[in-house]
């Protein structure tokens, strides 16, 4: 029995379940975008393009290689010039950070220990 309810589930979700599946009929109607459509977007830093499918607002249009004309939407940083994805990231010295982090750690625990050591030493007298 939990086999196939499985199995019908999984159906439904692979789009291959027949009509009258109690978990197709129980599907909302109407809750995706009806703008839903295959775009080009084009990164405005390289000038270089994908196809892809999206419902973003856009009122320019280009041609594809296919000779097909698409809404198109510019990108001001994509894939194709993002750093860390071009490999040209930069990379903080942290080692700096840490070693002056370590210095004002000691300064400060030095300063508390005097600080410790004076007050003893009235708290003596």
């Amino acid at each position: 029995m939990r086999v196939a309810v499985f199995l019908q589930i999984r159906a439904c979700f692979l789009g291959c379940a027949p009509p009258d599946c109690p978990f197709f009929a129980a599907m909302k109607a109407d809750v995706h975008p009806k703008n839903y459509r295959t775009m080009i977007f084009r990164d405005s830093a390289s000038g270089q393009s994908f196809l892809s499918k999206s419902c973003a607002n856009t009122n320019l249009t280009a041609k594809w290689e296919d000779g097909q004309e698409y809404p198109l939407y510019l990108l001001g940083i994509s894939a194709f010039t993002h750093p860390f994805y071009t490999g040209q990231q930069k990379f903080v010295d942290t080692a700096g950070r840490v070693d002056k982090f370590q210095q004002r750690l000691a300064k400060t625990q030095a300063a508390q220990a005097a600080f410790a050591d004076a007050a003893g030493k009235k708290k003596k007298k």
